[in-house]
């Protein structure tokens, strides 16, 4: 009975075993769980089973408790206790990921059914503006139902967020062997892709180039030792945009652990420069897998798929902003472009503010044996921005200050003019380090910059408030100051103004008298010493009177 027992136990263990591995957790999991109840010295990893296949089933509580269990128990090994770790990690960060407030942000959505056929869909490459590369399992026209399927390349155009057009690349696909993963040089004349063979249960694939002549590629050539190390495997390429470096995927024995994302030099034909193989190194790869990179030209991040950070759990998508040699910390791109399951292969047309407004990846999510293409956008919420201009001294608002707002990008975002109330408003796509500028009659200038507010889920910010400190009155000359002018010349005998005297009337008297609007002036006429005191009298008031009324035709009030 004690055998019959023992062979139960293993039955249920190896039931549970079984169906894990066929990718069915919610078949393994009632077995872990029993299992978890047996023996722990003969059975010590059923609890980090029975947690694993929980995470999987969205069960998160559950797996949490279960993993920090086994983690503490400190049974199964070294490995599995910090996997457990991780995984409880990942458990957090699961947790807080899908209450995040800005999901509704989010549209993610299955390809059309014409690219999600039977089998494997999956590594999107752009070839020209609707155009993509992908690779699938889907069987070639004409094969037996019983036909092993093979991975190839196929292209399909991309429109409003669906794939169309499908049909087999036009590029050399020998039967019998797997290819697909492909990246193209700048100029659209070199290809690297990534051809493999399964042996034994286990993939070895390598690195091919292929150059186009006369618009055909050519069949691909395997590059050499320096790429495609002996007893390692070499794959998913990636072209940088100026097409000076190839980016790929190695388990290679000199690498940090696992698949590591190498580098390598290529010349202006798109040829590998050899002995340029560089390791990104630790700030991009763990000890655990780094695969299928993609570089997003307009935000420069580098995107990659990794299950070696914490995540939501097997491989999640990742970007490093920078350049080749100068990686920052990757960060987690969440949910819902990451799930719970694995998520590789991605690619953008989003901008440089908003890679997620537009991209294609593949994941396994809804699948039980295959990876599957979808599309996922971000959209941005329009933002609601204002301020407010006032007088520094008074506080009260200023009505028709003239306003200009500038980006940090030094873009005019808007001008416009106060209302009565002193605000003004405008709307943005995105929150930004803005600087806003007034004018107003009879106030200085000032300016006042705004920090940008990072948070999406913010939608509406006040400016900085702007106030303008007015323009003092000019002090009245002193006392006595004798302020000397041009004489004012008449035609002889005449009390015409010559035209020669307008220019000191007007840039002197008007002027002056404009700038000091309290001042009087008293205006004396003269005359020359010939003929009768009388009629110089009588001319002489005639030509203040002429002075008199020019001011008054100039704006001068007569009582002044």
């Amino acid at each position: 009975q004690k055998v019959a027992v023992s062979n139960y136990q293993q039955a249920v263990y190896k039931l549970a075993e079984c169906y894990r591995h066929l990718n069915y957790p919610s078949k393994a999991e009632p077995y872990y769980a029993q299992a978890s109840k047996f023996d722990k010295a003969t059975f010590p990893l059923a609890p980090y089973w029975h947690g694993k296949t929980l995470r999987a089933l969205g069960q998160y509580d559950a797996a949490d408790s279960v993993l920090t269990s086994f983690a503490s128990a400190g049974q199964g090994g070294n490995e599995y206790v910090e996997d457990a770790g991780r995984e409880v990690k990942n458990l957090k960060f699961i947790k807080q990921q899908t209450t995040k407030a800005d999901l509704h942000l989010f549209t993610v959505k299955k390809a059309a059914n014409g690219i999600n056929t039977s089998g494997a869909n999956y590594a999107p490459l752009k070839i020209n503006d609707n155009t993509y590369f992908f690779t699938t399992t889907r069987p070639d026209s004409g094969a037996s139902k019983n036909a092993q399927f093979y991975n190839k390349v196929y292209t399909a155009t991309f429109s409003d967020g669906v794939l169309n057009e499908v049909k087999k690349a036009d590029i050399p696909q020998p039967a019998g062997t797997h290819q697909g993963v492909v990246a193209v040089t700048p100029n659209g004349n070199t290809m690297y892709l990534t051809r493999w063979v399964i042996g034994n249960g286990k993939k070895s694939a390598s690195l091919y180039v292929s150059k186009k002549d006369k618009n055909k590629w050519g069949e691909p050539v395997l590059l050499d030792n320096s790429i495609n190390k002996d007893g390692a495997s070499t794959q998913q390429p990636c072209i940088m945009p100026d097409g000076k470096n190839l980016i790929f995927s190695s388990n290679r024995a000199d690498g940090i652990g696992g698949f590591d994302l190498w580098s390598v030099q290529l010349d202006n034909d798109g040829n590998i420069i050899t002995g340029t193989e560089s390791n990104l190194g630790p700030n991009i790869n763990t000890k655990f897998d780094e695969q299928a990179p993609f570089y997003h030209v307009a935000s420069q991040q580098l995107v990659f798929s990794s299950n070696g950070y914490v995540g939501m759990g097997g491989f999640d998508f990742y970007a490093s902003k920078g350049n080749m040699g100068n990686w920052a910390t990757p960060e987690n791109l969440g949910y819902p472009l990451n799930s719970i399951k694995d998520d590789i292969y991605f690619a953008s047309n989003g901008g440089a503010k908003n890679m997620l407004g537009d991209v294609l990846f593949s994941s396994d999510r809804e699948s039980a044996c295959c990876l599957e293409m979808f599309a996922l956008n971000k959209e941005r919420p329009i933002k609601q921005i204002s301020g407010i201009v006032i007088d520094c001294e008074t506080k009260q608002p200023i009505n028709g200050a003239k306003i200009q707002v500038v980006n940090s990008a030094s873009n005019v975002v808007v001008s416009s003019v106060t209302g009565a109330d002193g605000t003004y408003a405008f709307t943005s796509e995105d929150f930004d380090t803005f600087t806003s500028s007034a004018t107003a009659e009879g106030y200085n200038p000032n300016a006042v910059s705004t920090a940008v507010i990072t948070d999406d889920m913010i939608t509406q910010q006040n400016l900085d408030v702007l106030c303008l400190q007015k323009i003092p009155p000019p002090l009245p000359p002193k006392v006595d100051t004798v302020i000397v002018m041009d004489n004012i010349y008449f035609a002889f005998n005449k009390a015409e103004i010559l035209p020669e005297s307008y220019d000191a009337i007007d840039n002197q008297i008007v002027a002056f008298m404009n700038k000091y609007p309290t001042m009087v002036i008293e205006v004396g006429g003269h005359t020359d010493s010939k003929g009768s005191d009388a009629y110089n009298l009588k001319l002489s008031q005639a030509r203040a009177n002429a002075v008199k009324k020019y001011l008054e035709n100039k704006g001068i009030e007569a009582d002044r």
